[in-house]
């Protein structure tokens, strides 16, 4: 009975607040570390060549980071600790470990050595000084990436023993040490200068975050040591897993840096106002695709062998979408109607002006297109991962790749010509090629899940009437933004979203859709229970 009980989905709504939590503290610093970033870099060459430069040494640590040990390690370690084997969990947490650091480590010292050369594969449109210094910065950055990677071997213990807050504000530290190096030199106007600065503020953040989450993680796994034994058969199970998500993710990697190359032709910009735009299209996936499908995955994979499984997984998924879906509509229309001054609100200061808020938030507008079906592909990919199947992502992640390339080439590159448009407006066409492809990817996603483990009911009621509430919210808030001064971007943003945030909980609620309540009440629930409390102490005092 008690077993049965725990595969009830609510048991993770506290799990997934936690993520969330953390994501949104970190999302908050990831944020100001972007507009103090848009300040001193705005869209200027020294901002092109940060931005790419990022992107370069993040190859190891997506390669062989978070996403990649969510599907290969934790399904096999959280099922170890769920089944009480804790010596073998940890000999499994130890030789993954050791694996981690030997193949990381040859990565960021291959990395260093042969940036220039990467370089002119990932940004073949940069030249002259704005090529040397996107070379310097990579080789600056790239150590920090390898402490990421092992990072994320922190977070996949965590998770499994059901600690998720301080994996997930671990990047605060990230964030703030870049912060706190740019404003230490901010009299430097150097604009080459602070862009290293930042670099070297990346560094120190990746050895903070490390260094955060390793404490916990020894207690919960002792008497760490390098072991590359492959004795044992979770071992063995982790690496055929293993080896598929990371050629996944590699395709993934693969689409994004295509983007990279395409937007490094376009005009001076197009590199930085894709960043920008990825840092605000991030924040839903983060929140609400990312912090359910992490608390699910590990109960999910709980539960792998039992003779209810199927039935278990399907009533997980059919939850989560509501969840994710509840939220994530929403966010799609805000990006399409409120788009700048959601830009203005985040980034409008310094170099970063209206006119660069306007182009970002097309930037924007172009990757709402896939933000619904790239947030529930998450969801998707965790319940292949529960059921030890990472091919099948695999497949389906290709296919997306080939689309975006081909989409991102005709719609990035030859679309704005035939339409008479700046060359420039190029790059939202990348994000909606991007997006395009990501509604065929969740597609086949969804089909072969459902031949897996049977079909799964969502309500075209239901989604009726999220997209009724948020493009009657999304209107209203339009109106409001018509009306509010331009040249306050922070206030009229604050406004907008405020008045967002107050129409859209009441209005779903009012249409009887339960997540409406359960998210309300945890977010009211404190203050209206002591209205009671409250009134009675009045009539005293009166």
């Amino acid at each position: 009975m008690q077993q049965a009980e725990s595969s009830k989905p609510k048991s993770s709504f506290r799990n997934a607040s936690l993520v969330a939590a953390g994501i949104l503290l970190s999302r908050i610093a990831g944020l100001i570390r972007m507009r103090v970033l848009a300040h001193f870099l705005g869209d200027s060459d020294a901002g092109d060549a940060f931005y790419a430069a990022i992107k370069i040494p993040n190859f190891p640590q997506n390669l062989f980071g978070e996403g990649v040990l969510s599907a290969s390690f934790i399904p096999v370690y959280a099922n170890l600790i769920a089944q009480g084997d804790k010596e073998q969990a940890r000999k499994v947490a130890n030789v993954i470990l050791s694996f981690l650091i030997m193949i990381v480590s040859f990565f960021v010292v291959t990395g260093i050595f042969v940036t220039p050369y990467l370089i002119d594969l990932i940004a073949p449109g940069f030249h002259g000084e704005k090529r040397e210094l996107t070379i310097q910065l990579v080789q600056i950055i790239f150590p920090g990436t390898g402490l990421l990677v092992l990072s994320a071997w922190c977070l996949g213990i965590l998770n499994s023993h059901g600690k998720f807050f301080l994996s997930y504000t671990a990047p605060v530290l990230w964030n703030f040490a870049i912060i706190g190096v740019l404003v230490a030199f901010r009299h430097d106007h150097d604009e080459n200068h602070l862009a290293n600065y930042a670099a070297w503020g990346l560094l120190l953040g990746s050895i903070l975050q490390f260094g955060v989450q390793f404490p916990t993680t020894m207690k919960l796994v002792p008497r760490i040591r390098l072991d590359f034994s492959m004795k044992l058969d979770s071992v063995r199970q982790i690496i055929r897993n293993f080896l598929p998500v990371v050629f996944g993710r590699g395709v993934v990697q693969m689409s994004a840096y295509i983007d990279n190359v395409l937007a490094s032709w376009l005009p001076s910009g197009a590199v930085a106002a894709l960043g920008y735009a990825q840092s605000i299209y991030m924040l839903p996936i983060s929140l609400f695709g990312m912090s359910i499908s992490a608390a699910e995955l590990p109960t999910m994979s709980q539960a792998y062998g039992r003779a209810d499984f199927f039935e278990t997984l399907r009533h997980r998924v059919e939850s989560a979408f509501r969840q994710i879906a509840f939220l994530v509509v929403p966010s799609m229309v805000g990006f399409l109607l409120l788009g700048d001054a959601i830009v203005g609100l985040l980034f409008q200061t310094g170099q970063f002006n209206e006119h660069t808020s306007v182009f970002v938030w097309g930037v924007l507008a172009g990757s709402a297109v896939g933000l619904l079906a790239s947030t529930l592909g998450r969801l998707y990919s965790s319940a292949f991962y529960s059921l030890r199947d990472t091919r099948t992502p695999l497949r389906f992640s290709i296919v997306r790749v080939i689309l975006t390339t081909i989409l991102g080439y005709v719609m990035g590159l030859q679309l704005p010509g035939w339409l008479g448009v700046s060359a420039e407006w190029g790059t939202a066409g990348l994000t909606a090629s991007a997006g395009i492809a990501g509604w065929v990817e969740f597609l086949l996603l969804r089909r072969a899940l459902t031949k897996k483990i049977g079909a799964m009911h969502i309500s075209f009621g239901f989604l009726a009437k999220l997209w009724s509430a948020s493009l009657v919210v999304g209107a209203c808030c339009y109106g409001v933004k018509l009306v509010m001064p331009v040249h306050h971007p922070v206030i009229r943003g604050v406004v907008v979203l405020a008045v967002f945030g107050l129409l859209y909980f009441p209005i779903t609620a009012g249409l009887g859709i339960e997540e409406s309540g359960r998210w309300t009440s945890r977010l009211y629930g404190r203050t209206l229970g002591r209205a009671p409390r409250l009134s009675n102490w009045l009539k005293r005092r009166s």
